[in-house]
């Protein structure tokens, strides 16, 4: 029988979560080897939630499982990085499109107040991440189909083990924000067309920046 904690949760969904959130912020750096005995000591578990927890990471793309070697934070290859930045831009384009199709007047002006927010935010850069993946994430919401949005949800997390995060370059966060305000334009004209293409071109000027070229770390 899996252990539970008292909010009725398997212990390793708590061992995840715990996981999850030391790999996403790099406290458990890309390509660093999970000890499991120093894990179990630290967390005071047993093996068994641990493992349970390392396949579900698995599952989710932050693990990579190494058959003798052990369990180790997923490293993002240039290729990865490439192939996650066209699923992303194929699927949230397409939110784009259907959004300025069928949102209501509110939730357009839901997303401006959140826009409003990220430009407010371009001098606190923690802030800006936050408020950015939301107003990626409400799109996927208003535009109303889960299981794309759980493919992106999936794919967002692969994308923050990328060492060279697209809005770390100098002069990308406030590129960044213009392609928002230009894409918010779009979807209150209910321009599909150029929600879309915008929403492309947002990706293509993200995967530029956070493309690692030679020389540059």
């Amino acid at each position: 029988m899996t252990a539970a904690r008292a909010d009725g949760r398997p212990m390793y969904e708590h061992v995840a979560e715990r996981l999850r959130g030391a790999i996403l912020s790099h406290t458990l750096a890309p390509g660093s080897w999970i000890d499991e005995q120093r894990l179990c000591a630290e967390y005071g578990i047993s093996r068994t939630p641990l493992r349970e927890a390392l396949k579900v990471l698995a599952t989710e793309g932050l693990i990579t499982m190494r058959p003798r070697r052990g369990a180790y934070v997923t490293e993002m290859s240039a290729r990865d990085v490439t192939d996650v930045y066209h699923l992303l831009s194929l699927l949230e384009s397409d939110a784009a499109a259907d959004v300025a199709r069928v949102a209501s007047d509110a939730q357009l002006a839901e997303l401006a107040g959140l826009h409003a927010q990220l430009e407010q935010a371009v001098d606190d850069r923690e802030r800006f991440f936050a408020l950015n993946e939301a107003f990626h994430m409400r799109i996927l919401e208003i535009a109303g189909n889960r299981w794309r949005s759980q493919v992106v949800v999936d794919l967002r997390k692969v994308m923050k083990l990328n060492r060279h995060h697209s809005l770390f370059r100098e002069g990308r966060l406030a590129d960044s924000l213009a392609e928002h305000r230009a894409l918010m334009q779009a979807l209150q004209a209910r321009d599909a067309a150029q929600a879309e293409a915008l929403t492309r071109e947002h990706f293509r000027n993200g995967l530029s920046a956070a493309t690692v070229r030679p020389g540059v770390a």
